[in-house]
């Protein structure tokens, strides 16, 4: 236990962020630096309970009472690699994941939880600052080829496990960058891409091969894949998106979340001065109270919009958690992200109970305004309540509602792998699909979900391909914490 008292006399702090004025004139990350010294006494607020619970909020398993003990006592270098031992990517993690471990922390019942996720994410950036992290290329080479199909947080974690345990890798991502929605569907305040790119260097220098631009179902075949590799893991993610077919949804200015967002992240690579479809000058109205529609705001914002508004079917979650949701369960809170915030700042509003039905246009074809009502909860199955119907002004609408799984066109209507009843690709506890040889990790198999399950499930993956690679169904790979697929029906 680090400290004995330190739940007792440390409160939870966490880094501030950059005041709002300054941070949405840049698209650097938003928080400011946090002391080693202030760190430390975060971590001595972990009570090692003797049933640490959060453990079972971590899809990844992470050994968190070890690495906050071993930060409390200054041996940041042992941190790191009990943190890398269930943890390919924490600095992903440590930016982007709602930490659910936090809301199953003990502490949590009654106190604010440890500051789980930013010790993480500290541990990582000072392995990086002291150059801690090496590649790992295998003493030992299989001699088999692995496919994996996208390069998002699953993709690669699978493909660095693989890698590592000899097999021939190569990771094909349709985009021109290798990093799925890292690379193009996060903004650069929550990450910025350097955090990407080193670690795909270490990936390259370990012996992972990564080829971009190209369309596996397209480009090349279902056939192509199974004759060429031994084993094929499925990564591609859930990139449907869900859409609002009402009246008006074809005008022009009514986007999807996923077209707005990589054109300005084009436009940091250096691809573009200015993006192809921009909030400048624009009302903007974002449709999705999720993490997407925070990105949308806060680039909107970055953009010089005149003014943002985002709008939720549901109603305002709250900010205590419900008794329909204890711990140590995640619950649905109000949350005030950086984007919020500066949504805040700008007088704009987030309004919820509110569906669109219709967009109005302009004599161009151009968007010009919604039409929304206010809904009853999801008990009435979001009825109009009568007389609540007004306008509001729009020249540019991002659409943020969510997912629907994976693309059915192509690659896996080629393969013929099964699928579940909510489009998903199906597979057995060793993520191995009902073709044999191919395996599906993360959102392709489990729908749309975290970053941390994404990771957890790619390590997961590699473990079943490592075993069904080995023919005798043994691997020297950690086993992930816990098994999550769904097993074949």
């Amino acid at each position: 236990m680090a400290d004995p008292k330190g739940f007792l006399t440390v409160g939870r702090e966490l880094p501030r962020r950059r005041p709002v004025d300054v941070r949405i004139k840049s698209w650097t990350e938003v928080y400011e630096t946090f002391g080693s010294d202030r760190l430390e006494k975060q971590a001595s607020r972990c009570m090692d309970c003797g049933i640490p619970f959060c453990h079972q909020g971590c899809p990844l398993g992470n050994l968190i009472p070890e690495w906050n003990d071993l930060v409390y006592r200054r041996d940041w270098r042992e941190a790191i690699e009990r943190l890398h031992a269930t943890n390919n990517f924490p600095e992903f993690t440590g930016k982007l994941c709602p930490a659910p471990c936090e809301s199953a922390c003990v502490l949590g019942i009654n106190q604010d939880p440890v500051a789980i996720k930013r010790v993480e994410a500290e541990i990582i950036d000072r392995a990086w600052s002291e150059g801690w992290v090496h590649p790992q290329p295998p003493a030992v080479k299989t001699g088999k080829r692995v496919a994996v199909v996208g390069s998002g947080p699953a993709g690669l974690a699978a493909a660095q496990q693989l890698t590592r345990a000899g097999h021939d890798v190569r990771v094909y991502e349709r985009a021109d960058r290798v990093g799925g929605l890292l690379r193009y569907g996060i903004p650069e305040f929550k990450m910025e891409k350097r955090h990407l790119d080193r670690r795909i260097a270490q990936m390259r220098a370990e012996g992972t091969e990564f080829k971009t631009s190209v369309n596996v179902g397209e480009d090349v075949t279902a056939d192509d894949l199974r004759e060429r590799y031994d084993a094929v893991v499925l990564a591609g993610g859930a990139t449907v998106w869900r859409d609002l077919p009402v009246p008006g949804r074809e005008l022009n200015g009514v986007h999807q979340a996923m077209e707005y967002l990589p054109l300005a992240n084009k436009v940091q690579e250096g691809d573009a001065d200015v993006p192809a479809i921009t909030a400048e000058g624009k009302h903007v109205v974002v449709i999705g109270g999720g993490d997407t529609g925070a990105d949308c705001i806060g680039t909107a914002i970055r953009q010089g919009a005149a003014s943002v508004t985002q709008l939720e079917i549901m109603p305002r979650p709250p900010e205590a958690r419900p008794g329909g949701q204890p711990w140590p369960t995640y619950p649905m809170l109000f949350k005030m992200e950086s984007a919020h915030e500066e949504l805040a700042a700008q007088g704009g509003e987030r309004v919820y109970a509110v569906n669109t039905v219709e967009f109005l246009g302009d004599a161009d074809g151009n968007v010009r305004a919604l039409k929304i009502v206010e809904v009853g909860g999801p008990e009435t199955g979001f009825t109009p309540v009568p007389g609540t119907e007004r306008e509001l002004p729009a020249q540019l609408v991002t659409l943020a509602m969510g997912f629907l799984g994976p693309q059915k066109q192509g690659l896996l209507e080629q393969l013929g792998v099964e699928l579940d009843q909510r489009g998903n690709v199906v597979r057995d506890r060793d993520y191995h699909t009902t073709v044999p040889g191919v395996f599906a990790a993360g959102d392709m198999g489990r729908g749309q979900s975290l970053i941390v399950w994404a990771i957890a499930e790619g390590r997961a993956a590699a473990h079943g391909v490592d075993a069904y690679l080995s023919g005798t169904g043994h691997t020297a790979l950690p086993y992930p914490i816990p098994p999550t697929a769904r097993p074949i029906a």
